[in-house]
């Protein structure tokens, strides 16, 4: 698995992210779903055809529990560019996971060899799939199957549709975005923000997990610069804000100039350090934290 898909995964994977998300997409906002009733499915599911075993890769799957009882197993799949074939592919995702749960309901007779019901099965449980589009263009069709397979009249009535749960987190509402509590809201509210205003004004939300939310931001928008900020300000313990990382980042942009100009015979220590109205210590200290040397 490459660097990116992990990037994309990682944050996800948190429960109170994960809850977040499902609460606030699924049911409006009520906290329905608590991050002490998840429990981390295999992402990666095993299934057979002729005879082979094949694998079929969810981004993040969990358990919904409560008092130990499966509610229902929930599945986020993470996309920037629309796909034609979602619904198949998102049929082959929850078909994969119920067939899993039927063959959970039998088990092998020592008597007899053969295939029997289990006496305490697990009732069958549902299968929701949401699909977390963070694209730049509206996703307007593939949302079902039969927008995707060519059926003749005669047999339309027999040919189930599928519908998928797409959600386009660029077109979330504010209302919708403020609904979000984890850092998932920090993330939600950058791509509403580029898309409305095409500029950013960084939250002050204290972000929980922000490696996390740094590599998905720039798995997510294609901009290395949220990755350099995760290796040249996350200090471990610290608290962290966007607007603090972008502010160390202006800071770190104006002293990496200074120290070239003073580098370069165009400025002396003492101008630089006046033209960001800050003493020639304050300068030196700030070449020694980013490993600058005179």
């Amino acid at each position: 698995m490459g660097e990116k898909d992990l990037a994309q995964k990682t944050l996800e994977a948190y429960n109170d992210v994960f809850a977040d998300i499902v609460n606030v997409l699924l049911f409006d906002g009520k906290q329905l779903v608590q991050e002490n009733e998840l429990e981390q499915e295999s992402s990666d599911s095993i299934y057979k055809v002729d005879g082979k075993l094949h694998e079929l890769k969810r981004d993040v799957a969990k358990y919904w529990k409560h008092n130990n009882i499966r509610i229902a197993l929930v599945g986020l799949e993470n996309q920037i560019e629309t796909d034609k074939y979602m619904p198949i592919r998102v049929m082959s995702y929850d078909a994969t996971a119920y067939r899993q749960q039927l063959l959970n309901q039998y088990e092998t007779a020592p008597e007899t060899g053969k295939q029997v019901k289990k006496k305490n099965a697990e009732p069958i449980y549902p299968v929701v799939t949401m699909i977390l589009y963070f694209g730049n263009i509206p996703w307007k069709k593939y949302r079902t199957l039969l927008e995707i397979v060519e059926v003749p009249d005669e047999l339309k009535p027999f040919v189930s549709n599928y519908n998928t749960n797409i959600f386009e987190i660029a077109w979330l509402s504010k209302e919708q975005v403020e609904l979000f509590k984890s850092d998932f809201k920090i993330v939600a509210d950058y791509f509403v923000q580029m898309r409305t205003n095409k500029d950013y004004k960084p939250s002050k939300q204290i972000i929980k997990h922000v490696n996390e939310v740094l590599q998905l931001m720039a798995v997510f928008t294609n901009d290395n610069t949220f990755e350099e900020y995760q290796n040249l300000f996350i200090i471990k313990g610290e608290e962290m804000t966007m607007c603090g990382i972008l502010d160390k980042a202006e800071t770190r942009g104006k002293i990496d100039l200074l120290y070239k100009l003073i580098k370069d015979g165009m400025l002396t220590v003492e101008q630089a350090a006046k033209s960001i109205n800050i003493s020639v210590e304050q300068l030196l200290a700030n070449f020694k934290q980013y490993n600058l040397i005179l």
